[in-house]
C-alpha cells in the first residue's frame, strides 16, 4: 500500500484469547489528513474513537499518534496541562487517562495512529519506561516510522493467520525507535559524539584493566563529572556500569570458551574477591558462574554427545 493509498483510512481490528497470551493486541490502525478550517473531529473520523474535542474522552487502550504535518494542540490528565505539538512529535495516550487534541484551524495536521493494549505494553509501563514526563516525544520526521504505520496497515487490512503477532511486532519496534530518537533527540555535538564513541572503545580495549571512569575522562581531556553527564545522556547509562557489563561478557565468553577456572577469571577481570565477582555475576544472570558454563559451554555438549 501506497503513502496516499492510506490517507483518511482506518482498521478496528479483532484478537482471540490466543492473540491475547501473546501479551499484545492491536485494536484499531489509520491514518487521517485534516485539511485546515477543517473542523475536528470531522464526520469521517472513526466512528468508535469520535469524541467532543472541548470535552475530552478516557480511552481503555494506548494510542500512538504521529504527526508529520501541521500542528495543533495536546492536552491531558488531572491538571489539564497542554503540549504544542508539531510535525515530528509522536503523543501517547494512556488507558484511564483524560485527554482531548486538535489541529490548529489554521494549519490543520496529519496523524497516523495505532492503539493496542495487553500484558507486555502493561509491563514496560509499570517498569517505569513512558511514565513520570510528557507524554509527547519529539522525535523528528521519520521515513523508518511512516513505513511502519503503513505495513501495520497492510497487514490489519489482509487480516490472515497471525496477523496480531506481526503487529504487536510493529508496535514494540515504534515504541523502541520512539524511545531511542527521544533519549538522543539533544546528543548533536558531534565531537562530543565522537569522544563518547572513543571512551567506548578505551573501555572495550581496557576490560582487563583496573580501569576507573576518572581515568577515561582524563584520557579524553574532559572533566570527570561532565564525561559521567555526556555519556550517560548518549549511552543511557553510567561509565561505570558500562564497564561492569563488558566484564560480565567478557566472564561469559571466559566461561563458555575456556576451562580457566572461576577464580583466575575473576582476577584477570580485576575482581579482586572472586565471591564479590560471583555474586555480582549471579545477581545479573541469575546463574552461578559454574552453573552458566555448565549450561552454555559448547565443549561440554560435545563431551556429552560423545559415545562412552
Amino acid at each position: 500500500m501506497s503513502l496516499t493509498d492510506i490517507n483518511n483510512e482506518s482498521r478496528y481490528l479483532i484478537s482471540t484469547e490466543e492473540d491475547e497470551l501473546w501479551g499484545l493486541v492491536v485494536t484499531s490502525v489509520g491514518s487521517q489528513t485534516i485539511s485546515a478550517k477543517e473542523n475536528y473531529p470531522p464526520s469521517s473520523h472513526p466512528q468508535g474513537y469520535f469524541f467532543n474535542v472541548d470535552e475530552g474522552r478516557v480511552l481503555s487502550e494506548y494510542q500512538l499518534l504521529y504527526i508529520t504535518d501541521g500542528q495543533g494542540i495536546f492536552t491531558y490528565g488531572d491538571s489539564r496541562e497542554s503540549q504544542l505539538i508539531t510535525e515530528g512529535k509522536v503523543f501517547f495516550l494512556f488507558p484511564g487517562v483524560w485527554h482531548t487534541y486538535r489541529p490548529f484551524a489554521n494549519t490543520g495536521w496529519k496523524e497516523y495512529w495505532i492503539g493496542f493494549k495487553g500484558e507486555v505494553i502493561d509491563r514496560i509501563v509499570g517498569e517505569g519506561f513512558f511514565v513520570n514526563q510528557a507524554p509527547v516525544f519529539n522525535i523528528g520526521l521519520n521515513e523508518r516510522i511512516v513505513d511502519l504505520y503503513i505495513k501495520a496497515f497492510d497487514i490489519a487490512n489482509e487480516e490472515r493467520s497471525g496477523f496480531q503477532q506481526a503487529l504487536g511486532g510493529i508496535v514494540m519496534h515504534l515504541l523502541g525507535l520512539m524511545y531511542y530518537r527521544h533519549r538522543t533527540r539533544d546528543f548533536v555535538d558531534e565531537n562530543m559524539i565522537n569522544k563518547m564513541n572513543k571512551a567506548k572503545v578505551i573501555m572495550r580495549e581496557g576490560v582487563y584493566e583496573n580501569l576507573s571512569a576518572k581515568e577515561v575522562a582524563d584520557r579524553l581531556h574532559i572533566g570527570y563529572s561532565g564525561f559521567r553527564k555526556a555519556f550517560k545522556e548518549f549511552t543511557g547509562t553510567s561509565p561505570a556500569q558500562y564497564m561492569q557489563e563488558l566484564k560480565l561478557n567478557e566472564a561469559k565468553l571466559l566461561l563458555t570458551t575456556t576451562t580457566r577456572p572461576v577464580k583466575e577469571i575473576s582476577y584477570s577481570l580485576k575482581y579482586e574477591n572472586p565471591e564479590y565477582f560471583s555474586m555480582f555475576f549471579k545477581r545479573r544472570t541469575s546463574m552461578t558462574p559454574v552453573e552458566y558454563r555448565n549450561i552454555g559451554s559448547p565443549a561440554k555438549d560435545e563431551e556429552e554427545r560423545m559415545p562412552e
